[in-house]
């Protein structure tokens, strides 16, 4: 651990995630969050978006004060539109700043601007080794839910590198909380559990498709479409995805789209990018195991930009019995990674 003082910096980052939530649930109540403000290099801005935009700078500006530091966050752009990373206090080198944020504020726009689903607020630091510093340097994160109007509780998660990952259980009411459990499951099959293979958007969704049922019925199978044997969940969150498994409520989850592109001849399109996973390390500090897809470690530059693959198990014996199954379903269309 070479960052100074971590649990203060979980306990800032908890308090930022508050003040957006804060802020949106206010804001649902005055306008059309829905509505398309601006594109950028990494996603589509809604309204909703523009809203925690100044609370994330002032909250930067204002830590600053005393740690300065460096914001990779959506919507950082120089007059070409080209991503940036912003440094404070404004106008120092970025050599000097002591550590690196790497922010979404509100991961699952779709979701919530509908309210429809809780979307989650990501926040990861790392020590600043530069341009270089990439995902496997976070050694702090911290999650929080953004719930839907019908919501009285909302969970807040975070991680030390080494130290566990812990939760608790707000309730918006009155302003207590509770601690949370955080325990991924145990079980050794996918069957009469959820196990995801994300499948969000026109474009890959044919693929995806054939992906889940090669792997489903390598574990569990011929289909029988008469029984429900595994259950699908489409959270479109990166970080609502790490929750369910997390808490123990999906076996397995991955987001494989890059790859799909790829295997389709298609340009690269939307798919998840460094700081849809800032807050990873609470996943597998509570003992859920990532990957890049692959098999290899889950990493990745600390952008916004970057094309992810990812795979989250909720033990062991799961990623062996999937993993390889994910290898040979692309090895066989001719795709090694």
């Amino acid at each position: 651990m070479s960052l100074k003082n971590p649990q203060s910096i979980i306990d800032r980052l908890i308090d930022f995630q508050k003040t957006v939530r804060d802020t949106l649930i206010l804001s649902r109540s005055k306008q059309a969050l829905h509505e398309v403000s601006h594109d950028t290099a990494a996603d589509t801005i809604y309204k909703i978006d523009t809203e925690v935009e100044p609370i994330l700078e002032d909250f930067c500006r204002e830590w600053s004060k005393t740690t300065p530091l460096v914001l990779i966050a959506e919507g950082l752009e120089d007059e070409h539109g080209n991503e940036i990373a912003k440094v404070f206090p404004e106008g120092i080198p970025q050599e000097q700043a002591e550590l690196r944020l790497i922010v979404d504020p509100i991961d699952g726009t779709r979701g919530i601007m509908y309210d429809k689903r809780p979307a989650w607020a990501l926040a990861g630091v790392a020590p600043n080794k530069g341009p270089d510093t990439r995902l496997r340097d976070i050694e702090v994160a911290v999650m929080s839910e953004l719930p839907t109007s019908k919501m009285g509780y909302a969970d807040v998660l975070w991680a030390i590198k080494g130290n566990g990952a812990h939760g608790r259980r707000d309730d918006l009411r009155v302003g207590t909380h509770e601690p949370l459990p955080l325990a991924p499951s145990k079980a050794d099959t996918i069957k009469h559990g959820f196990a995801i293979v994300s499948n969000f958007f026109p474009g890959t969704k044919t693929l995806a498709s054939e992906l889940m049922e090669y792997i489903a019925g390598q574990l569990v199978g011929p289909a029988d479409v008469s029984k429900a044997t595994v259950f699908d969940d489409q959270y479109i969150s990166s970080g609502g995805q790490l929750y369910e498994l997390i808490v123990g409520h999906d076996r397995f989850n991955c987001d494989l789209r890059p790859a799909l592109y790829e295997l389709t001849n298609q340009p690269a399109g939307l798919c998840v990018h460094p700081y849809d996973l800032a807050s990873w390390l609470i996943a597998e500090e509570a003992g859920v195991l990532l990957t890049d897809g692959f098999g290899r470690p889950l990493d990745g530059p600390l952008d916004c930009t970057t094309s992810l693959t990812w795979a989250g198990f909720a033990n062991a014996t799961l990623k062996t019995q999937i993993q390889p199954l994910i290898n040979e379903f692309f090895r066989s269309r001719g795709l090694v990674r």
